[in-house]
Parts: structure tokens; sequence; C-alpha cells
């Protein structure tokens, strides 16, 4: 694969159904948990899927020489009187960052949408990804607004403890059940009518019941 060139040209179109797995996976190596947990937390390839069934024409790659160079996925809404364009996402590869891709690719999306009658944009990122609050500062995006998520670990609720007990004791229920040994009866020609019984069914008839209180 040569080095990008200055000389090559970004060609920037509509998604198409061969781009899907591309994007998603592109959106993988640059969404981490790590760096960008909020997005990390809502990317996954039915992003990519449900805009492309949605919103085809919001949705464009950037691309030279048949290499995915970066993509941005939007969509509009319509309430009331207002209509608002809304870039969800926006990747570029780290091969071509620099290059100009994400410009043009954030230019032809909002011109698609005035074209069709937006007025309005918006766009989200994690707070913490200063690179793309720099870069849509200067393409005149402005009136920062945070969003305040709260978390709470499960695994400290009291349910979830109660929940893993219950889930322990049926799990040795059911292999206690499995273990039971079987009813084997003495062959005719030694003592007709003798069954041989070992000792520990009668241990098995107990049963464990655990109400999840």
């Amino acid at each position: 694969m040569k080095p990008f060139d200055d000389n090559d040209v970004i060609y920037v179109r509509e998604i198409g159904i061969d781009d899907i797995a591309p994007i998603y996976h592109l959106g993988e190596e640059l969404f981490t948990s790590d760096l960008y947990p909020y997005l990390y937390r809502t990317w996954d390839e039915w992003e990519v899927i449900g805009l492309y069934n949605t919103d085809p024409e919001y949705c464009l790659v950037a691309e030279t020489e048949g290499e995915l160079a970066g993509f941005v996925l939007g969509t509009i809404i319509t309430k009331a009187s207002w209509t608002y364009g809304y870039i969800l996402w926006l990747g570029v590869n780290p091969k071509f960052q620099r290059q100009g891709v994400a410009d043009q690719l954030v230019d032809k999306i909002i011109a698609r949408m005035i074209e069709d009658g937006v007025r309005f944009m918006l766009v989200d990122t994690d707070p913490t990804n200063t690179p793309a609050v720099k870069f849509f500062n200067r393409k005149g995006f402005g009136n920062m607004r945070q969003h305040i998520f709260l978390s709470m670990n499960l695994s400290k609720h009291p349910h979830y403890g109660r929940l893993i007990d219950y889930e322990h004791q049926k799990a040795e229920r059911a292999g206690y059940k499995r273990t039971r040994p079987t009813i084997r009866t003495r062959k005719t020609e030694a003592i007709p009518n003798d069954v041989v019984i070992n000792p520990l069914i009668n241990e098995l008839g107990k049963d464990l019941i655990n109400n999840d209180e």
C-alpha cells in the first residue's frame, strides 16, 4: 500500500452497502474505551447499518484510490417548525489525518442539509476529544453545552449479590443432580427381586429451595 501523497485526490461520495464493514472497523479503531469512553459506549455496527437504511444521503465516505479515508454519518430531525441537521459520527483514517478529509466531509454534509431545508446544525462528541472540539469550533460550531452522565456500579447493588447467590446455588443443585447414582438391579440369576441401592440416594432426596428475597 503506497503512502498518501498530497497529489492524491480525496473523493467524497454517498455511502454504499460495501462501506458498512470498513466504516464500522475504522470506528472501532478510533472510538476506543480508553480514549473516548462515551463514544465507545454508543458505537457499534448497528449505528452504521441503521443510518445507512434511514439516512444514506447524509452518510458520506471519503476515499482515495479505493481506500477509506474517512466518513461522516448524519441525520435530520424535524420538530414542529424546526429542522435540525445532526452530525452523529465523524471519523478519519489516521493515515489521512491533517489532509483536509474531515473538512471535505463536513462541508459536503452541511451543503446537502442546507439544500434540504436545514437551518440549524448540531454535533456532539466526547468532552475529552479535544481535537474534535477544536475542529468543530473552527468550522463555525459553538455555544457549547455539556451533558452530565452519572454512573453506578451494579455489582455493589444488594440485588446483584442476591442474584449471584441464587445462581450459584442453582448451579450447585443442577450439578448435584447430574451426579446422582442410578438404581441398578442385580442379575436375575443372582438374588431375585433384590435391588441394590446406593445409600446416598436417601441423602439426595433433599432439595434446596432459595427464594430470592
